[in-house]
């Protein structure tokens, strides 16, 4: 979970400027970072379409959603650029703020009033990859651990924060000309080169605070590839554990790892069957998992949920991780597709999230919730399935 968060140690504005020249050399030469590659084969295609389009449109409860529109609300009042978001597709911040103000000031309570505000406020488009209106939809959950603050033969495996050596940049603040081009790496010997691979950090250590101890690699592993996790403490509380930062590297799936090297069948590249593996051959799993480069950093959290990339604690069933290179984080969509089970999912989400695998026009990974249900739900699904962005009717959307 982007999971996008705060701040950062820099060097001084003098070395930043000294820096730069091997900052781009360095991303001619394919250093790792953040960024969005050039995509040609993708064209965003949106069609206005009515609600009765949209299949199960008048069955969702929508008395679940008046308190997540609120908190998404939220984001769109204090967001004071142009569009929502810097995506491909726009939806004009001034016109949803009216919006989110009208909503304020009514008194909302019911199924049935939420529906029909939204369908007086907003107008669905279709959302296609050129003529292709269909994606995967993945789902993700928030994972859970075992840990301590103290340091004990048992628990023994370091939870890290952000690094106190990470520096953060983004080729933009250079020259409005440069590409929006964001990456995080450290300064050894007056140059910016990339940070530590999983590998180098799991064996050596790094400059950085240890939020916790873990007992179980393969839990911290799955806590990092979800991006969040409840920690269960020694002393019986629980404690949320949210997204803070990532190395730079790219990510390689541990499901992708083991069907490389033949350790599991395809049938069996489910989240539980893969966690089964791995605690079945601890040796091996150590080695494979390292294979995964990136690695991500902590933060302990007080929020009610694990924190999506636009600062909103995500709810289960209704939060989506989309492409934010073409999908406006902040948007409503509506989502039509279906579970492991194949039963209908045809409701309202937001796109409140990002994922290093999630690419793609139409591509959604769909936020299940915590616990084992979850995983067991999360680990699952991959479907087909579409969604309509749903843009204020004053404005509708444009496409850049």
């Amino acid at each position: 979970m982007q999971k996008i968060i705060n701040g950062y140690w820099f060097q001084p504005k003098r070395m930043l400027k000294y820096l730069f020249i091997t900052v781009f050399l360095s991303i001619l030469s394919g250093c790792s970072g953040e960024q969005h590659t050039a995509d040609i084969k993708s064209k965003v295609n949106v069609q206005q379409v009515p609600f009765s389009q949209l299949s199960g449109w008048n069955n969702d409860d929508f008395k679940e959603i008046i308190s997540i529109f609120s908190k998404n609300c939220k984001y769109i009042l204090n967001n004071k650029n142009e569009y929502i978001y810097n995506s491909q597709i726009k939806i004009k911040t001034s016109d949803y703020k009216d919006i989110c103000h009208r909503f304020t000031g009514k008194n909302i309570n019911t199924s049935k009033q939420m529906k029909d505000f939204m369908e007086a406020e907003f107008i669905p488009y279709s959302v296609a990859d050129g003529d292709n209106y269909e994606g995967t939809f993945t789902s993700y959950y928030e994972a859970e651990i075992n840990a301590s603050f103290t340091k004990t033969s048992k628990y023994k495996y370091p939870i890290y924060g952000k690094p106190n050596d990470l520096v953060e940049l983004n080729l933009k603040d250079f020259g409005a000309d440069l590409p929006d081009t964001r990456l995080v790496g450290r300064v050894k010997d007056g140059k910016f080169i990339p940070y530590y691979n999983r590998r180098e950090i799991e064996k050596n250590g790094i400059n950085a605070p240890v939020i916790m101890w873990g007992d179980d690699l393969v839990d911290i592993h799955f806590m990092q590839i979800q991006g969040s996790a409840i920690a269960h403490m020694s002393d019986g509380s629980d404690i949320r554990i949210g997204y803070a930062e990532n190395n730079g590297h790219k990510f390689r799936g541990i499901g992708g790892i083991l069907l490389s090297k033949n350790a599991i069948e395809p049938k069996d590249a489910s989240m539980i069957k893969i966690r089964e593996w791995l605690r079945n051959n601890p040796q091996k799993a150590d080695e494979l998992m390292m294979e995964n480069e990136r690695f991500i950093f902590q933060r302990l959290s007080d929020a009610d949920g694990p924190v999506g990339a636009i600062g909103i604690s995500l709810t289960a069933g209704r939060s989506l991780a989309v492409d934010n290179k073409y999908i406006p984080l902040g948007a409503v969509l509506w989502l039509d597709t279906y579970n492991p089970d194949k039963k209908d999912i045809k409701k309202i989400v937001f796109a409140q999230d990002i994922g290093s695998a999630i690419k793609g026009v139409v591509r959604g990974d769909y936020f299940w919730g915590h616990g084992e249900e979850a995983l067991k739900q999360a680990g699952r699904m991959n479907s087909i399935g579409r969604y309509y962005i749903l843009a204020p009717k004053k404005s509708g959307l444009k496409v850049n």
